[in-house]
């Protein structure tokens, strides 16, 4: 008789039928993504566990349990700098530039250490935060060291996922092969690699902003703000009222914010010419959104961090911080 694998107890939680499936524990989360993590279970356990998983939807205790699983596989060095907040990417853009890139390397270049990760290529047409900061002269780091002295030189670091976990880049790459996007595009928002005290998070579909806020109480993350942002990046959408759930000291609250410009759907950028983001940066071109899309950004990350206590305040700083950048020096320049 067939010995039953060690992971065939997760799958079969997940998979039971209507009446006798249920949600994972933070445990059983954990275990589980350790084992997949280990590349312990098979290839067609790893898309039964995915796809079950995607079709109950994941819970706040699942993506908890999912992103613990990978922190504990994270070995940093010892000389690591505290960073100020974690500021994933994940989703990539379609309609828009990812502007947000301005608002984070605009925090960075104010004294404040920013931490992004994320990855590309899971979906087609979309442009990725790596190749975006190529353009900007933001090198890439390839490992924690590298992160590190890019932490030290201008406050800013970019890893991408395979960085941190290869197993994880490979099962993001399986939405191709199973025609969805799995938890995996969830919970790596979440990793927060360096334990950063505040976190940014980018989503799509608006049922997920009270999974992650929950997911971040029961990680016991200080503070972290999640919305649909522009494309599911961590963006805000300039036209439109942006909700806002946020975590402070282990409670969740939900804040509106105000449309920034008058219309509520902008047209899509046709060229989404890249170089527009550094010559954004220089002044030499103009626009009204983008503007609006790096300062309410910006603003959404203040208010977060505890550096303002009102969204007025948070408005006002980071339209302050835009106006008063260096537009001489790329955001890049230490």
């Amino acid at each position: 008789m067939q010995e039953v694998h060690p992971f065939a107890k997760y799958v079969a939680i997940l998979g039971r039928g209507k009446t006798k499936q249920r949600s994972l524990t933070i445990e059983e989360s954990r275990l589980s993504m350790g084992m997949l993590l280990r590349r312990e279970a098979r290839p067609e356990q790893v898309g039964a566990f995915l796809m079950l998983l995607r079709l109950k939807e994941e819970s706040p205790e699942e993506i908890a349990g999912f992103a613990q699983a990978v922190k504990e596989m994270i070995i940093l060095p010892p000389n690591m700098p505290k960073v100020d907040i974690d500021w994933s990417s994940y989703a990539g853009k379609k309609r828009q530039l990812p502007w947000y890139i301005l608002s984070a390397l605009l925090l960075a270049r104010n004294g404040h250490k920013v931490f992004m990760h994320g990855t590309e290529g899971h979906t087609p047409g979309r442009i990725y935060t790596r190749e975006c900061l190529h353009e900007l002269g933001v090198p890439i780091a390839n490992y924690y060291g590298e992160a590190a002295n890019h932490l030290r030189q201008s406050n800013f670091a970019y890893m991408p996922l395979e960085a941190i976990s290869r197993p994880l880049k490979s099962m993001i790459e399986l939405k191709p092969i199973l025609g969805l996007r799995s938890p995996v595009h969830s919970f790596t928002r979440m990793i927060n690699p360096l334990n950063a005290p505040v976190e940014m998070i980018g989503i799509f579909h608006r049922g997920f902003m009270d999974i992650h806020a929950n997911a971040g109480v029961a990680m016991g993350q200080p503070a972290l703000a999640v919305f649909r942002g522009e494309g599911g990046e961590a963006e805000r959408r300039p036209g439109k009222t942006c909700e806002v759930w946020s975590v402070q000291n282990g409670k969740v609250l939900e804040e509106r914010w105000p449309a920034i410009l008058e219309q509520p759907r902008q047209p899509a950028d046709e060229a989404m010419n890249i170089a527009d983001l550094a010559a954004m940066w220089r002044g030499e071109i103009s626009s009204e959104y983008a503007r609006a899309a790096v300062v309410g950004t910006l603003a959404i990350a203040l208010k977060t961090m505890g550096l303002a206590g009102s969204i007025d305040e948070a408005e006002s700083q980071s339209a302050a911080m835009w106006e008063n950048r260096d537009k001489t020096t790329l955001p890049a320049a230490a």
